[in-house]
């Protein structure tokens, strides 16, 4: 093979002189210009735990950055952003990594305890001690220490099994372009890290096609599982060099991954032989100014596919440890599939399959299901929440879950677990114009709102309507859409509520987001008393969480069915009512959304309403509204059984017709709106995954529902007939808005004009 340049002594740098080199496995010739050394880093990085890695890793975040020195210093580990592994503690320990080169330092500090003791010279009988440079520099970029001081090479921790093979007498110190090899010798190298148990071979060389004993020795390696790493080479050519082609090998099974070099800016270096025809088996990493040292311990600047290789090898190297489930060609699938594209979009013939990026490695890729379990688990959203259970859900729900790749992650779920946005009440009140209209028919009466343009010529949208006919003396019949089987009963008991904007009435409201849809209702009169009954046919409209799935809306709609009877009874000035509904969601749980790995697919609850209404005289009306729930939970999922919510509301309004002038009215009104008071999901959740049996261990954890905000609402009413119209002016203020302690008070007004056509 072919050495670019020879050392140039440049000022300043790292504790020992920094230098600047040109090598690189490849091709026969071209060269690399001295370049600059490189600006000082200020990027830090965090304390790396030593400890051996769990069977199960966190998810991983982007790395960020800390105060590590040497990291930062250690440009090729951190422009792979190899701070992914070692966040979950992984360093390559336990691994064997092959390299043949010229040898190595085996009494530099930085490789202490970590060469292999099936480390041997090839080629003759000289050990293994390196005379050039070269293999300490790759075996440095690899696989140097974490030590404080120096670089630390990618996958610190990994064992090292050095094979020399220069031929003996080819190599001048720090001359890297005198040495060469035989194909003989890189083929017994070759087969004796077979033997020695390496998981990666690393192969900073280049030249001619492999010779058959070579290739065999390839192909060999590749049959017990072993990935080798080959330098493209240093010619700038279009094509990677004859002994990288061998990734195309069908005997190799896809297992020869061919490194290019790139500079710090992902661009592809001047004298890196490019993907060609081989992009499928192409990837990229530093080549350019690599920070490394020599077999005298001196550091340098490095340049050449030589040094993108061991980046390369030494991240194979870190998933080996970090996920032992890896079969070799997933490794190699993965490290393609999740690496920066560069270029043209996909595989492209400069930049193959892309810049080596080890934070998407480590993430989970793939679809991901619970350990134990084919029901696919979002790492994003799991549930959405409604009103009633606020900022319920917070806290810690530990689970362990598998991506496509089988590879186990714990996991928070209760991060997935979303809080639904309070229901905006100005916005809506105040949305275009209205219009509504009354008519009586015979004994009976209809009326219809509409939305849309103030212009007549313009389209306007029913939203709403109903139509009430008496059923002989004492039965009264209404339909409607658009509106609640409570509010169609409360018309046909005569109920004259005021409109208030933001505290609802809580028999009539359900306490979350709900699009009505059909509804009848029936009254029939029983000496004093007034029984009635209603029936509804809605939808609960959960916040749609999934960003990829914007395009089908702001809201999942999930079906339901609302029945109540009930009974009232006018005393005098007081009239008194109680109540009992059922409510049936078939996907939702007053109104919130699991996912299918969570359960709650549905569920059933009943609520127990009472109510007065006194009317003293003097157009004064107080009001008192209570409502007590129970909700029931279907089991599904992860869930251990069914499970129960608890859940209250309440209201007290005062009003006055004619407070200031006759035909108005004011009115106010203090309420909470329906708020889960007690309940949660109780998951069997995995917590611990074992990779070598696939055993997965449970524990019981609970999803609280209950939320620690509490809203109250308070808000005063005015309204006045004018122009043939009504006017309306209101003014609230909410505490807690939809159940979230962190939120402000919601504090506001709205003026509205309603003409009736």
């Amino acid at each position: 093979m072919t050495r670019l340049g020879n050392g140039t002594l440049v000022a300043g740098g790292m504790a020992a002189a920094l230098l600047v080199a040109g090598c690189g496995g490849g091709g026969g010739g071209g060269g690399v210009n001295s370049t600059p050394a490189p600006p000082s880093s200020t990027t830090t990085t965090p304390t790396v735990p030593t400890t051996p890695t769990p069977p199960v890793t966190t998810v991983p975040s982007p790395p960020t950055s800390t105060a590590d020195p040497e990291y930062s210093r250690s440009n090729g580990a951190a422009q792979a952003n190899a701070i992914a592994a070692y966040t979950q503690g992984d360093a390559g320990q336990g691994i064997t990594a092959a390299i043949i080169d010229t040898g190595i330092n085996a009494s530099d500090p930085e490789f202490s305890g970590r060469i292999s003791a099936a480390s041997a010279d090839v080629a003759g009988s000289r050990g293994i001690s390196d005379a050039d440079g070269h293999g300490t520099s790759v075996a440095a970029v690899l696989g140097a220490a974490r030590n404080g001081s120096g670089i630390e090479g990618i996958a610190y921790g990994a064992t090292l099994a050095m094979f020399r093979a220069d031929t003996p007498g080819s190599c001048t110190a720090g001359n890297f372009d005198s040495c060469g090899f035989s194909d003989s010798t890189i083929a017994r190298g070759v087969n004796d890290a077979v033997a020695a148990g390496a998981k990666v071979i690393n192969m900073s060389l280049g030249g001619s096609p492999a010779s058959a004993p070579l290739q065999s020795a390839i192909e060999q390696a590749a049959a017990h599982g072993i990935i080798t790493v080959i330098s493209a080479g240093n010619d700038g050519g279009a094509q990677p060099d004859q002994l990288a082609q061998i990734a195309s090998d069908p005997n190799v099974h896809g297992l020869v991954i061919i490194a290019g070099a790139l500079d710090a800016s992902n661009n592809i270096a001047s004298f890196s032989d490019q993907a060609g025809s081989y992009g499928a088996y192409y990837l990229g990493a530093l080549g350019v100014n690599v920070r490394s040292f020599d077999q005298t311990g001196q550091y340098f600047l490095f340049s050449g596919t030589s040094y993108s290789a061991p980046l390369i090898a030494g991240a194979v190297t870190l998933l080996e440890e970090a996920f032992p489930n890896l079969t070799p060609a997933q490794i190699v699938h993965l490290l393609y599939t999740t690496a920066d594209d560069l270029g043209a979009a996909g595989v492209d013939t400069t930049f193959g399959n892309g810049a080596l990026d080890l934070t998407r490695a480590f993430q989970p890729q793939g679809s991901t299901a619970l350990a134990g379990s084919a029901t696919p688990i979002s790492l994003a959203s799991n549930a959405s929440l409604s009103a009633p259970m606020g900022d319920a859900g917070q806290g810690t729900l530990a689970a362990v879950v598998l991506d496509g790749y089988h590879r186990a992650y714990g996991v928070n779920l209760a991060g997935t677990v979303h809080h639904a946005s309070p229901d905006l009440k100005l916005e809506p009140a105040l949305q275009g114009g209205g219009w509504s209209r009354e008519q009586a028919f015979g004994s009976g009466i209809a009326s219809l709102s509409l939305v849309g343009s103030a212009d007549p010529a313009m389209t306007r949208r029913a939203v709403a309507g109903m139509a009430a006919s008496p059923l002989g003396k004492s039965s009264v019949v209404a339909l409607g859409f658009g509106e609640s089987g409570a509010a169609l009963s409360a018309r046909l008991s005569g109920e004259d509520a005021p409109a208030f904007l933001a505290a609802a009435d809580p028999v009539a409201d359900l306490g979350f987001e709900r699009s009505a849809g059909q509804a009848v209702a029936l009254r029939r009169l029983v000496g004093r008393w007034g029984i009635r009954f209603s029936a509804e046919h809605g939808y609960a409209l959960a916040a749609n969480t999934d960003p990829n799935a914007r395009l089908g809306g702001r809201w999942d709609r999930h079906g339901y069915d609302a029945l109540s009877i009930g009974a009232d009874r006018i005393v005098g000035p007081l009239h008194l009512s109680l109540g009992a509904s059922e409510l049936v969601e078939a996907h939702s749980v007053l109104g919130a959304e699991f996912g299918g790995a969570l359960g709650g697919q549905g569920a059933t609850s009943w609520f127990l309403d009472a109510g007065a209404d006194l009317t003293p005289g003097g157009g004064w009306r107080l009001a008192v509204r209570a409502r007590q729930g129970l909700t029931r939970v279907a089991p599904g999922g992860a869930m251990a059984g069914a499970a129960t919510l608890r859940s209250a509301a309440m209201s007290f309004d005062v009003s006055r017709d004619g407070a200031f002038v006759r035909g108005d009215r004011l009115a106010i009104r203090v309420a909470q709106p329906l708020r889960v008071t007690g309940g949660g999901l109780d998951l069997s959740l995995p917590v611990s995954y074992d990779y070598a049996s696939g055993a997965v261990g449970y524990a019981v954890e609970r999803l609280g529902l209950a939320p620690s905000g509490h809203e109250l609402d308070a808000e005063a009413s005015y309204g006045i007939g004018v122009g043939g119209g009504w006017f309306g002016a209101n003014l609230y203020w909410r505490r807690d808005p939809g159940n979230i302690a962190a939120l402000p008070d919601d504090v506001g007004t709205a003026l509205r004009y309603r003409l009736d056509f």
